[in-house]
């Protein structure tokens, strides 16, 4: 009998030696402590399932794949476009002027012997420069009016709401003329006016995600635990509203694309000789008889890269997310 306590008295005090000053040789000695992975190992199955799926993802969308690549070669256009052509896109030679798409001139020569192909590749630095930055104004100007609206409420949501309301019943595309007009000619300021013009479709969008947001659970839960209202902006309001203003951008992307290069072939981008899409229909449309590649060239780029944002917003926006 006296033996058995001893043994259990010992068991006790082992048990209690674990939980106090000896825990680390009791948690190495305990049969049934699980085994913990380290935290850099643990990840890494989960890294290559992900890679796996987006490549599935990829391989089953054939369109999306190429939808990928072509804003690849666009993108690669717009900051290194020697990789594609080294011919000089102002520099003219009469004697070729009006040649015919070829193996010497991809896209033909216009009136002056320039390329059109190293025009089009050299424009695509400037439309993809204005357009970057009308939609990160867009964005930001946009993302800030809708998640002060839905996020204050109140007068001030009353107040910013019936602004972005005056901004939604004005046409896109005439209020960007205005603000070109009053802003005054060059490819920022296009830009800048596109922007603006499409701020209230991402003030609509952020707020009616903050509004959502902040009627979750875990917000309230965040709340009723003390936290700021910065706290809970930043780490959860903000975070998980974010996704659909994201895939708006995307989408903004290729509209912006379209309203830039509308301004452009009105006038009022940069000026002359400056190889702009739309100044490059814009200067096309009066050979239409005898030089149609001037205009519908050009034209076929504009709708493959808008055509080719468009593709891959809708697969950020649904496929991805249905998967997932």
């Amino acid at each position: 009998m006296s033996q058995s306590l001893v043994d259990d008295t010992g068991g006790a005090g082992g048990a209690g030696g674990a939980g106090g000053t000896g825990n680390a040789s009791g948690a190495e000695r305990g049969p049934g402590r699980p085994v913990e992975a380290g935290p850099a190992t643990a990840p890494e199955p989960y890294r290559r399932a992900d890679v796996r799926r987006a490549l599935r993802f990829l391989v089953r969308r054939p369109g999306l794949l190429l939808s990928v690549a072509v804003l690849v070669l666009v993108v690669l256009a717009s900051f290194r476009p020697d990789l594609f052509t080294a011919q000089d896109p102002l520099k003219g030679v009469p004697s070729e002027n009006f040649r015919g798409p070829g193996g010497s001139h991809w896209f033909g020569t216009d009136e002056l012997g320039r390329d059109v192909f190293s025009r089009v590749v050299h424009g695509a630095q400037l439309s993809l420069k204005a357009t970057l930055i009308a939609v990160l104004v867009a964005f930001v100007v946009g993302g800030l009016l809708g998640v002060v609206a839905g996020f204050v409420g109140r007068w001030v949501d009353d107040v910013l709401m019936r602004v972005v309301d005056v901004l939604l019943s004005i046409p896109a595309l005439f209020l960007s003329l205005a603000l070109v007009t009053a802003l005054g000619y060059g490819t920022v300021k296009v830009a800048v006016a596109v922007g603006i013009a499409s701020v209230a479709s991402f003030a609509r969008v952020a707020r009616a995600e903050v509004l959502r947001v902040r009627q979750a659970l875990f917000v309230e839960a965040s709340r009723s635990c003390g936290a700021r209202w910065y706290a809970v902006l930043g780490r959860h309001v903000l975070p998980n509203a974010a996704g659909p203003v994201v895939v708006l951008a995307t989408l903004d992307f290729g509209s912006s694309i379209l309203a830039v290069s509308a301004l452009s072939f009105l006038g009022y981008g940069a000026p002359p000789p400056a190889p702009e899409w739309g100044t490059l229909i814009s200067d096309g449309r009066n050979y239409l008889a005898n030089a149609w590649w001037l205009t519908a060239l050009p034209g076929l780029a504009i709708a493959a890269t808008v055509l080719a944002t468009n593709r891959v917003a809708r697969a950020l926006d649904g496929e991805w997310s249905r998967q997932r």
